[in-house]
């Protein structure tokens, strides 16, 4: 099996060494960058299974990397973990909303991280090598598992890898309403801590990216979320 790249872009020295080190003994192949802009370059030249992404970086910030690799072909698809200091709400929910798969505030365990990541790059793997999955047309919209895209009226979708699942999930049984605790087993991983929040960040973001259509997600209040049931009949 091929051994899994991780960067890591984290400018206090400390935290770094401590990531690396876990990961190197997780046996991940590790690279790290404490400089936002070089941090990004080498994403970009490496393309690597994941990234660790502080936010409070020299040269360019981690949410303007973020935004920048979620708005890329060749990066949109990498599995991002925002890892910050910044615990606020509105910090959270800017990350997410720009793309990041996850959100880790420090302090944090190394071994939560760990199970984190391991649940992401598994995550990323189904997508990518999975042929099981089939692929779902509801009228305008076309979501193809196997080449990890969803098209609406021909126009393809930027999402992340957890809002691909998260839409793929809900598109696949049109009318089923499914609670936020199912839909962080499926998108994340059941042995992963998530907050209901973070599901709810996700969904605004499909939604944004539904456009004028963002309707197609339905809201069941207390409950979860659903996709509308007459997109089964088309439009």
């Amino acid at each position: 099996m091929k051994q899994k790249h991780i960067i890591i872009i984290e400018d206090e020295k400390d935290i770094l060494e401590v990531l690396e080190y876990n990961l190197k003994r997780e046996g991940y192949r590790v690279s790290v960058s404490s400089d936002g802009r070089a941090g990004l370059k080498m994403v970009r030249q490496d393309t690597p299974d994941l990234v660790l992404l502080d936010i409070m970086l020299p040269e360019i910030d981690g949410l303007e990397i973020c935004r920048i690799l979620k708005n890329e072909t060749s990066t949109r698809a990498i599995p991002i973990i925002m890892v910050t200091a910044k615990e606020e709400e509105s910090d959270v929910v800017l990350g997410l909303g720009l793309g990041a798969d996850d959100y880790v505030t420090k302090p944090f365990s190394p071994k939560e991280l760990i199970a984190r990541i391991k649940a992401l790059l598994r995550r990323s793997s189904e997508i990518n090598e999975s042929t099981s999955s089939p692929s779902i047309t509801l009228g305008p919209l076309k979501i193809n598992p196997e080449q990890f895209s969803a098209q609406l009226f021909g126009q393809t979708l930027n999402l992340t890898n957890t809002e691909f699942r998260l839409l793929h999930k809900l598109a696949s049984q049109p009318g089923r309403v499914f609670s936020r605790e199912q839909l962080i087993q499926d998108a994340i991983g059941d042995h992963v801590v998530v907050s209901d929040r973070n599901i709810d960040v996700h969904i605004r973001a499909i939604r944004k990216s539904l456009g004028d259509h963002q309707d197609f997600i339905e809201t069941v209040r207390s409950v979860g979320y659903r996709f509308k049931e007459t997109m089964n009949k088309g439009l």
